[in-house]
Formats: C-alpha cells, sequence, structure tokens
C-alpha cells in the first residue's frame, strides 16, 4: 500500500470579485515509503497547491472540492485540525520555500526547534539541547549557531535549519515546496546533497515541488510534469529523459542545456497557460503545441498507460497505439519543435568587442560598522579591475556574497568605491563616477539602467503598464499627450507585447511572469541607456521563459549597441548571452575573460565549483 495516494483531486479557488478557478482538476497519484518524487510545471500550474493541500494548509479562498487524500490508510482530506495534529511534524513535514519567512525573525533559532520538539515529544531541558545539536550535526552546521537568530545566518544556513526542523520529529513524508528558490548554484548543490543524504539514511518520502528542472531531475527517482491544473504525464525519472511523451515535458527538457557543450541549444514554449477562470475546450496544452492534430482542440486527453508511466496526449496515445481512433500521426519525437536560442564555439568567439563604456580601475569597498564600541570592517570589493563595452554582454558571476551587488550599486553611482575609480565613457567625455554631481549625476542615472531580479516587486501592483512607463519618459524626456503614448506603445512593442495597444492598460497580475520582465526592461529602455545593469534577471522566471528573456536581451544588443552587465550566478545563460565573463569570490576578480574560455576551460577553483555545481541530469540518464 502507498504511503500517499491522492485520487481525483479537485481544488477550487472562489474570490469574491472573480470568477471561480480550478486550479487542480482531478488529479491521481500516490507515493510509496522512502521515494522521491518531484512535481514540476511553469507557475500557475497548481503544483504549491497540490502540497499545501497535501499539508492540509489550504488557504480561503481555496478549498478541497473533490477527491481524497489518503496518507497511511487513513483519507486527511476533511480531517479537522485537532486531528490532524498527530500528523503534522509526527508523519508529515514541509521545507517552505522563503528561508527568511519560514522563521520567526524575533525568536532565536534555539527556541523555534525546542517549541517543536517540546509540543510533539516528551522530552525536556537537556534532553531537549541534546536532540537540537544532533539536529544541527545532522545538517552539517556548527551547533554554536543554536542560539543565532534568523537574520544573522546566511540564506543557505536558514534553509538547511528549516529542513532541520522538518526533521525533528523524524517524519516519514516531506513536502519541499521550491526549497532552494532564490539561493546559489553552489548552496544549492550542498542543501540538495544534504536531503538526498538524509532522506537516503532516514527513509523519509520526498514530494519535491520546483520550477527548476535540473535540480527536480538530478534528484528524483520519478517525475510529475503539471500543466493547467492536470497531470501531463508521470515517469520514472531516467525513461522521462530519454523517451519524454507529452509535447510540454518535450519543451521544459528543451529547456536545459549543458553550459561546457560545444553547442547550447535552448528550446522555450511559446505561449502561456490558459486562464483556467475560461478553461479552454480539448487538451488545455493545444495552442501551444507543434504536434497538435484536429481532435486536440476539441476532446480532452485521457490518462493513458506508457511502459510503467502515464500520459495525457491524444498524439502520444496514437503513436505507442493505445488509441483505437485509426488517426495516422507522425513517428514520436523527442525534442520539442518550437522556437530556439543557439549558441554555438564559433559564435562566441567571433563575437564582436565595441568601444569602452565603463572601466572599473582597481575598486575596492570596504564597509564599517558598530559592534559594541569596536569598528567592525567588511571588505566587499578588493581590486577590482575590467572593462564594460558598449553592444556588448559582460557577466559578472559568483557566489552569494561575492561583491556582485556590491559592485552593481557603484556602477550605477548608488554607493561610491573606498578606493580606486569607475570612469564612463559616456557621449559627453569621461567622467569618474563617484564624482558627478546634481543634473550630471541626474543624466548618468538615466543612462545606466537596471533590470531587478524579481519582476513581481519591480512593478507597482496599483499602476497600469502605461502608467508605470509614462513616468520615466516625463521625468527624463518631458513627453506628454499623444506623443507620450505613442512611445509607450512603441516601447512595448519593442518588447515583443504586440500590439502594445492591448497591453498599455493592463496591470502586472494581468500578466505572466515572463511578460512582466519584459515590461521591466521596457521601463529601462524607455530613457534609451547606454548601459543595462540586469540583476538575476532570469532567476525567478519559469525555465520554459528564460530562453524568451534571454533572446531579447540578445536582440537589444545587437539592435541598440547596448552595453550589458549581467549579474548572475548561472553559468548557462552566462554562456548563451554573454561575451565575457568575470567571475567574483570573496570580493576579489579570480578570472575573466572571454565567455567560451572560461566557462570551457576554467582556470580557478571558484569558477570549476560553480560549474560542477550545476546539474546535469542528462548525463546520469546516460549512464
Amino acid at each position: 500500500m502507498a504511503l500517499l495516494d491522492v485520487r481525483d483531486l479537485s481544488i477550487r479557488y472562489e474570490p469574491k470579485q472573480r470568477p471561480a478557478v480550478d486550479a487542480v482538476d482531478q488529479l491521481s497519484f500516490s507515493i510509496d515509503e522512502g521515494e522521491f518524487v518531484g512535481l514540476i510545471g511553469e507557475s500557475g500550474s497548481g503544483k504549491t497547491t497540490v502540497g499545501m493541500a497535501v499539508l492540509r494548509l489550504l488557504q480561503r479562498p481555496g478549498r478541497i472540492s473533490g477527491g481524497s487524500i489518503t496518507f497511511d490508510g487513513t483519507d486527511i482530506a476533511h480531517l479537522s485540525q485537532d486531528e490532524l495534529r498527530k500528523y503534522r511534524w509526527r508523519e508529515i513535514s514541509t521545507v517552505f520555500q522563503s528561508s527568511m519567512n519560514a522563521l520567526n525573525p524575533v525568536t532565536r533559532v534555539e527556541a523555534q526547534f525546542a517549541d517543536v520538539i517540546q509540543c510533539h515529544t516528551q522530552l525536556r531541558g537537556g534532553e531537549v539541547t541534546e536532540r537540537i545539536r544532533t539536529l544541527f550535526d545532522m545538517v552539517l552546521i556548527d551547533p554554536k549557531f543554536m542560539t543565532a537568530f534568523p537574520h544573522e545566518l546566511s540564506g543557505g544556513m536558514r534553509q538547511r535549519i528549516n529542513l532541520a526542523l522538518a526533521l525533528a520529529i523524524g517524519p516519514r513524508f516531506v513536502v519541499l515546496d521550491e526549497p532552494t528558490t532564490g539561493l546559489d548554484v553552489v548552496v544549492q548543490h550542498s542543501i540538495l546533497e544534504n536531503v538526498r543524504r538524509l532522506q537516503a539514511e532516514l527513509g523519509f518520502a520526498v514530494l519535491f515541488i520546483s520550477h527548476d528542472l535540473g535540480t527536480v531531475l538530478d534528484l528524483s527517482d520519478r517525475t510529475m510534469v503539471m500543466y493547467a491544473g492536470k497531470l501531463a504525464e508521470e515517469q520514472a525519472t531516467r525513461q522521462l529523459l530519454r523517451d519524454p511523451l507529452h509535447p510540454y515535458t518535450k519543451g521544459l527538457l528543451g529547456s536545459y542545456g549543458d553550459p561546457r557543450a560545444e553547442t547550447v541549444r535552448i528550446t522555450y514554449v511559446p505561449g502561456r497557460p490558459p486562464d483556467l477562470a475560461h478553461r479552454p475546450d480539448g487538451c488545455a496544452f493545444a495552442a501551444r503545441c507543434p504536434e497538435r492534430i484536429d481532435r486536440c482542440a476539441e476532446i480532452e486527453p485521457a490518462r493513458t498507460e506508457a511502459g510503467e508511466g502515464l500520459v495525457a496526449c491524444h498524439v502520444a496515445a496514437i503513436q505507442r497505439g493505445a488509441d483505437g481512433s485509426g488517426i495516422e500521426v507522425g513517428p514520436p519525437i523527442r525534442t520539442f519543435a518550437g522556437p530556439q536560442f543557439v549558441k554555438s564555439a564559433a559564435a562566441s568567439a567571433e563575437a564582436a568587442r565595441g568601444l569602452p563604456l565603463v572601466t572599473v580601475d582597481d575598486v575596492s569597498k570596504t564597509y564599517v560598522r558598530r559592534q559594541g564600541l569596536r569598528a567592525v570592517r567588511t571588505e566587499a570589493v578588493s581590486g577590482a579591475n575590467f572593462v564594460l563595452h558598449r553592444g556588448g554582454v559582460t557577466a559578472l558571476v559568483g557566489q552569494s556574497g561575492s561583491g556582485k551587488s556590491t559592485l552593481a550599486r557603484m556602477i550605477t553611482g548608488v554607493d561610491a568605491p573606498t578606493a580606486g575609480r569607475i570612469t564612463f565613457h559616456g557621449s559627453d567625455g569621461d567622467q569618474v563616477v563617484a564624482r558627478m554631481r546634481g543634473r550630471r549625476l541626474r543624466s548618468y542615472r538615466g543612462s545606466v539602467q537596471m533590470v531587478f531580479q524579481d519582476p513581481y516587486s519591480a512593478l507597482n501592483p496599483t499602476k497600469t503598464l502605461g502608467a508605470t512607463l509614462a513616468r520615466p519618459l516625463i521625468n527624463f524626456q518631458q513627453l506628454h499627450g499623444s506623443k507620450l503614448r505613442e512611445r509607450v506603445i512603441e516601447l512595448l512593442e519593442t518588447v515583443a507585447l504586440s500590439p502594445g495597444e492591448r497591453f498599455v492598460n493592463r496591470y502586472p497580475h494581468e500578466l505572466s511572469g515572463g511578460q512582466r520582465q519584459r515590461v521591466v526592461i521596457a521601463r529601462a529602455l524607455a530613457v534609451e541607456p547606454e548601459l543595462i545593469v540586469a540583476d538575476e534577471p532570469i532567476s525567478s522566471l519559469d525555465v520554459s521563459i528564460r530562453a524568451e528573456v534571454l533572446e531579447l536581451f540578445d536582440k537589444l544588443v545587437h539592435e541598440r549597441n547596448v552595453g550589458i552587465l549581467y549579474i548572475t550566478h548561472d553559468l548557462l545563460s552566462a554562456r548563451m548571452l554573454c561575451d565575457e565573463v568575470v567571475v567574483l569570490n570573496e570580493g576579489k576578480v579570480v578570472e575573466q575573460g572571454p565567455a567560451l574560455d572560461v566557462i570551457r576551460s576554467p582556470q580557478d577553483d571558484c569558477t570549476r565549483l560553480l560549474l560542477d555545481a550545476i546539474p546535469n541530469p542528462f548525463a546520469a540518464a546516460r549512464s
């Protein structure tokens, strides 16, 4: 008997002012004792809603509208909160996405562990302290941090503490909901290695929810793919990598590549998922599917067996003889026949280098903070040297805390260097950024624009897209009236939000993540900058739309001769977009050069560490 058995689960959201949405529709799956199962799909596919339902943490206006959730023989879908108490922590536990929000910021870590342990066990006093020490050792954290507050710990340490807290009472089943989002690849690798090691040692089952394809496929025994609230495909992970059945799965797999390959070819799925308040007839993926046939738009596909897996696709069923309709289609194809973004070794080698735009010359930055009566100095950046070029893209790569954002703040003029200088080679001649004042500084900030990491928080949710784009045009270019509207529409169409008139009066919540990031880029372009500083611009986006945004950046560089400083810890996107790579470690530049050379033949241990931390599930599937 399966440890967790979900049958025909349906979940409905019923907001007061908007139409009801069936976020999950008749979903069925099971997880055995000790099994590691991945759940992947784009934002809005229903992944987190499923996790919250299994944990019985759904909040209004969401509710379970049908089906059952059976844990170890008991249907927990309709248990009272008192009845659920004996399952939580002891039988079922979770690690949430945001490590900072999951911990109480005003309570020491030790006290938060003690609350859980004393509530669910008979341990008291020194026994509790000893148990907490054991848990800290388990996740490889020095017990001296037991007395720390959450804000005194790094993001990676906080997330490992969340993992230890989830395992405090020895649960049999753990839900991991985007547990490494926002962390750099090295920290991600460390945390997930911890998870896999502990799962093997302790034997708990895992439901791993993520849009990070590489990590899910690298760790999971079995993978489920969700689309628009339904299960599109389910297979053993190695089999799914070798022979994906659903066109959507093929599209997701096509969005992953190895940055060290001779030619990196990234495919993305065009369009966006349907509005679930107005679910289309037939297959929900039909409008985006390159393999669709007539019946896809008319009849919803049933789940059919495919070996030891399942797939909900008319074409896949016909190709494998599981459909008696007599319709003929072509042979199965492994790859998604959608738009591609390609970077070959030859193209990287031929990348032209434009004139210097910004010179970073022996720049250092030291922060001073008071610790009692002592002044404590922290050197965030030390002796950095590199040049940004017009019409070129330079990646600034490194782990969290390496000094990337500090350098970006100095280049944009928000902070001044403690030593060295940053020179802007603009149309008005060479100018030292730290010496700019008044009108000159204002002009410089128009020449250098930021694209922020999170498109969900970078846009004002109460303003239309038209109002958002109009503001910099009014402030910097004094546009008004019909000329202002024409320019706003032109900007929207520049970033492929066409026709622009349809988007002017929309609000951010009406857009997908990729569309929001396009608006952020359009706002940066509004003042016709010479340099764009893009700080982790795709890290919060689904893999299916990352290539789309990278392709837009690539187009802007070639058509507008804009220089881009691309800040990231993701060497795959750096390989796809950038001409040069600068690697930072503990505030120092440890390696720099052409992107192809740095990524394919790294010389520094830090660069090799970043590359080795990138999951490569396809290599495991081939072995």
